[in-house]
């Protein structure tokens, strides 16, 4: 959610929903803040919960529970598009899009219940529902926070600890829903969870494996993510880190490598820095 300085004085309700729904400062943006990262955390949680064995009172109380959270949740995505500058930028973009599927499943459960019997459709909207770890992605868009403004180098730590945690989250998901069927060793989600990190740190102890042709696919397709995609974000990060934010421009005069964006002469000599460089920039 990206923090903004502006103030919601003599603003239309349009004007006073986006600013509320993008604000880190005043009390009600803070609330907001707390009230969505919260209800996210529980929302998430009902997927795991849910996967263990329950009493129906306990069925019954989670599922009114997400109803509820759903509910909240797209008057938040419709107040999102009715507040935008650009309602179509808004309705494509990309946390857009996953707030949307984070919550269809539940509605396509309440309007059409005998359309989702089937074994093959409440798998489907199982894997849908798991998307939902993505909402907390939102929350890292800028180093505004409702606890205060964060250094750019944790923000990015942050984003490194969601981005792999997500991974694994939503590979468990994956993973047993196709598994848990068929796979005695797959009970729970946290059995998921477990055969997920193993496999995605290419551990693989063997204590779990896969069954199914579908659960071996996402195997493959987790430990080639593992191998690829998070050593790709951690050297990506790490290069911003170690970035000094100085021009690879070297002064003919001394030789001296990287200079600031703006400087026009050489810091240690004072020689005049190749301009057509400087500029390209």
């Amino acid at each position: 959610m990206a923090g903004r300085d502006s103030h919601p004085d003599d603003r239309s309700l349009r004007e006073l929903i986006r600013f509320y729904l993008i604000d880190h400062r005043t009390p009600i943006g803070k609330l907001v803040d707390v009230g969505v990262l919260v209800l996210d955390l529980v929302f998430i949680a009902i997927v795991v919960v849910e996967t263990y064995p329950l009493t129906e009172t306990a069925e019954a109380y989670l599922w009114l529970t997400e109803v509820t959270i759903a509910s909240i949740f797209l008057v938040e995505y419709l107040l999102r598009l009715y507040s935008a500058r650009n309602r179509w930028g808004e309705f494509t973009d990309p946390y857009t899009m996953v707030d949307l599927v984070s919550i269809l499943p539940t509605f396509v459960v309440l309007a059409a219940p005998g359309l989702v019997a089937s074994a093959t459709a409440i798998g489907l909207l199982r894997l849908a529902r798991v998307v939902r770890v993505l909402r907390f992605f939102r929350f890292t868009k800028d180093e505004q926070f409702f606890f205060g403004t964060v250094e750019l180098g944790t923000l990015r730590a942050m984003k490194l600890l969601l981005t792999v945690l997500s991974i694994f989250f939503l590979y468990a998901g994956f993973f047993y829903n196709v598994e848990h069927a068929a796979n005695p060793a797959i009970d729970t989600f946290g059995d998921a969870f477990y055969f997920a990190v193993v496999s995605l740190t290419t551990v693989g102890f063997g204590d779990i494996t896969p069954v199914t042709r579908t659960g071996r696919w996402v195997t493959v397709s987790a430990i080639l993510m593992g191998i690829i995609l998070l050593p790709w974000e951690a050297s990506r990060i790490i290069r911003a880190w170690t970035d000094d934010g100085t021009v690879d421009v070297t002064c003919p005069e001394c030789g001296l490598t990287g200079h600031d964006p703006d400087a026009s002469h050489c810091k240690a000599c004072g020689n005049v820095i190749y301009q057509q460089i400087k500029s390209k920039r």
